[in-house]
């Protein structure tokens, strides 16, 4: 009841500021969501030569550990024949 008492010049316009104010809020957030997942999402990413680069150092970091524990192994065993 007291809402359509209200309801005259001067609440239309209240009621048209205030949306005005929101719509602008809105914007500015939006923005700024959109700058923080932009910032978000190129942090996140990452490129093919990087993974390339990091795949690459991972097989070489394999196959020296696997000549290293070979190396180790094969230059510590007791000869066989003493006497040869």
């Amino acid at each position: 009841m007291g809402k359509k008492d209200a309801s005259g010049i001067h609440g239309t316009q209240v009621d048209q500021y205030r949306k005005q104010i929101g719509k602008q809020d809105y914007k500015k957030a939006k923005k700024s969501l959109k700058a923080s997942k932009a910032a978000h999402d190129l942090k996140k990413s990452s490129t093919p030569v990087k993974d390339t680069i990091l795949i690459v150092l991972t097989g070489l970091c394999a196959v020296v550990a696997l000549y290293l524990t070979l190396y180790w192994y094969l230059n510590n065993k007791e000869p066989i024949f003493d006497d040869v």
